[in-house]
């Protein structure tokens, strides 16, 4: 297990000290076959550097084109999805990270709980993957009677819980055997808000979750789209891509088809709501950061000097009315944007059958 210390200097002197063993170790045998169907027939979709993080590696998109499902190929090691993510969630933020904070906002969890409403009060809720609790802080509002609990990877659902967030906490993954057998029915909804994307096997997500779903009880899915305009027009660009954290781009009916397949029933799908306004933002975001890296990363040989530091402040901020205009396009392009096929996300609720 890869451990990086808190102090500057000593987490510095981590990180080059586990770069220096090369980044190729943090990934798998390349695949010749698509993970989700089985066909040969694949394309390099994308490559790319990390452009949120700029952490050494370059990471490969492959898409099927038999079922149009796109993955990392090769695929981070457990050792790699940990060591991409050290400090990932733990308040470093960029240019990048600021701007994906968006699909995290309270309209946006509030607007979600708010697509339960046309079934029974559900009495307990699992949201899985689900950081500080901010959703299930926000649902409660819109769901009064509903007990929340969370579960995540990171020691931040003890703190949601802490904080009154949830109820229970429950610590690793929905897919660990114990946890799954121990929250075994327990539940009315399961939501998963862009957590499939970031998982190694979306299927045993899946499959973890109607386990834990009472009959009758419902599933909540929100992920990007890979067929959004944007991940074309874009390229590396696009957000969405979020390299390398995202280890699948699931097409709809990729996902559609496997619900069934388990015994869901797809109560309905959407498009429109769930679309996020930061193509635009994020692309500039992406591109600043590009030309301003944090020259105080850890994984850089040096630190920065005391000019170095104060000529980036300055340079960072002849980019904020980029941003803002960038910004200003996302939303005021919304409204057609979340009709057509340049929505990025898409929203799926299915019921477990009896």
């Amino acid at each position: 297990m890869i451990s990086i210390p808190h102090t500057s200097a000593s987490r510095r002197a981590a990180y080059l000290s586990e770069l220096a063993l090369g980044t190729e170790r943090f990934h798998e045998p390349r695949r010749e076959d698509c993970p989700w169907c089985g066909a040969q027939r694949l394309r390099t979709r994308l490559r790319t550097p990390d452009l949120r993080r700029h952490q050494p590696g370059t990471f490969v998109v492959d898409e099927c084109l038999d079922c149009g499902h796109a993955f990392q190929n090769p695929r981070l090691t457990a050792e790699g999805l940990a060591f991409y993510h050290l400090d990932f969630h733990e308040g470093h933020e960029g240019f990048a990270e600021r701007i994906l904070a968006a699909r995290g906002s309270r309209r946006r969890h509030r607007a979600a709980a708010r697509a339960m409403l046309r079934f029974p009060e559900p009495e307990s809720w699992l949201d899985v993957g689900t950081g500080h609790g901010h959703f299930p802080e926000t649902a409660r509002e819109v769901h009064p009677y509903t007990a929340f609990d969370g579960v995540d990877l990171t020691v931040r659902v003890e703190k949601a819980r802490e904080a009154g967030r949830i109820e229970e906490a429950h610590l690793g993954r929905l897919t660990d055997p114990e946890l799954a057998e121990r929250l075994r029915g327990r539940y009315d909804v399961v939501s998963m808000f862009h957590h499939l994307e970031h998982t190694p096997d979306p299927r045993e997500e899946l499959r973890a979750a109607l386990a834990v779903l009472r009959p009758g009880g419902h599933l909540l899915v929100e992920v990007p789209d890979p067929a959004c305009v944007f991940g074309t027009l874009l390229g590396k660009w696009w957000v969405s891509y979020g390299q390398p954290q995202h280890l699948h781009l699931m097409p709809l009916a990729n996902l559609l088809a496997e619900l069934t397949s388990l015994g869901f029933e797809v109560v309905s799908t959407d498009h429109r709501e769930p679309h996020i306004p930061y193509d635009l933002t994020g692309a500039v975001s992406l591109l600043c950061a590009r030309l301003l890296p944090d020259i105080d990363a850890p994984w850089r040989a040096k630190p920065p000097t005391e000019l170095q530091r104060l000529v980036r402040t300055a340079l960072t901020r002849v980019t904020v009315p980029f941003l803002a205009v960038a910004a200003a396009l996302d939303h005021a392009l919304a409204p057609l944007f979340s009709r057509t096929r340049f929505s990025n996300t898409y929203r799926i609720i299915a019921r477990r059958t009896a």
